[in-house]
């Protein structure tokens, strides 16, 4: 398929995990690609001349903006920004302390908003096209020892319909997508702070009613669909792929 033929794309936290698979399949679908990533090693291998990956740190205004600006540069403008980088602690509300608070809400919440400053422009420029940020079923339900991390999805899916509706009729469409618990590095991090890594695990894994982790590449194909002309009237919307958490 090449539904994505062609399109000018920038992905955020591209190094792994729903990032990297979202950065593959919009390739796979024909994309060019600049990957974003704030790991000490870039992704990859890449195919030359349609991805190129660019260190940015997502709460760093002149960062994104070079991201941003590096796609316009290359290829002439911006069809999609998919803001997907984020990170998250697993502590309730007097667990969290004020450091993993505000480093919570920088990644997700003021990298989606630079994420969008920068990229409403020069999609606007460039004939109109999509924006994809990444929220979660934290947003929708309450999660056990989720309380920062459930307010900053919360606030990305806010900030989402907000500019959905404030830029539609420029051209520029606006959503999000609420991943369930996907298979990725993050959930070897939260676990590996836990007295029983893999009793944590199990646990994450049964909360699920289709009884497994989500795939990224499950993530990434909504991504795929989203940035797609097969999704034209799709504004404002926040599409669940969790494996039917949120539907108990």
């Amino acid at each position: 398929m090449e539904r994505l033929f062609g399109l000018r794309t920038v992905v955020t936290g591209a190094a792994s995990g729903i990032g990297l698979a979202i950065a593959r399949r919009f390739l796979e679908e024909g994309a060019r690609v600049v990957l974003g990533y704030h790991s000490r090693r870039p992704p990859g291998p890449l195919p030359p001349g349609r991805a190129i990956a660019q260190r940015a740190d997502v709460t760093d205004p002149e960062e994104v903006a070079a991201l941003v600006r590096r796609a316009t540069e290359e290829w002439d403008g911006l069809d999609v920004m998919v803001n997907n980088a984020g990170v998250g602690v697993a502590a309730t509300t007097p667990e969290t302390s004020e450091e993993d608070f505000w480093q919570v809400m920088r990644v997700c919440v003021l990298g989606t908003f630079l994420g969008m400053k920068h990229a409403i422009p020069a999609i606007r420029n460039s004939g109109g096209g999509v924006i994809i940020n990444m929220s979660s079923i934290a947003a929708l339900v309450g999660l056990k020892e989720r309380a920062v991390y459930s307010a900053a999805k919360g606030a990305v899916l806010a900030l989402s319909r907000a500019a959905a509706i404030d830029h539609i009729e420029e051209g520029v469409r606006i959503n999000c997508i609420a991943p369930g618990t996907v298979e990725t590095p993050w959930i070897e991090r939260i676990t590996s702070t836990l007295p029983d890594p893999e009793e944590a695990r199990r646990k994450m894994r049964a909360r699920q009613p289709h009884g497994r982790f989500v795939r990224p590449e499950e993530v990434a194909a909504m991504a795929a669909y989203l940035a797609s002309e097969e999704a034209a009237s799709v504004v404002g919307a926040c599409m669940v792929v969790d494996g039917g958490m949120t539907a108990r």
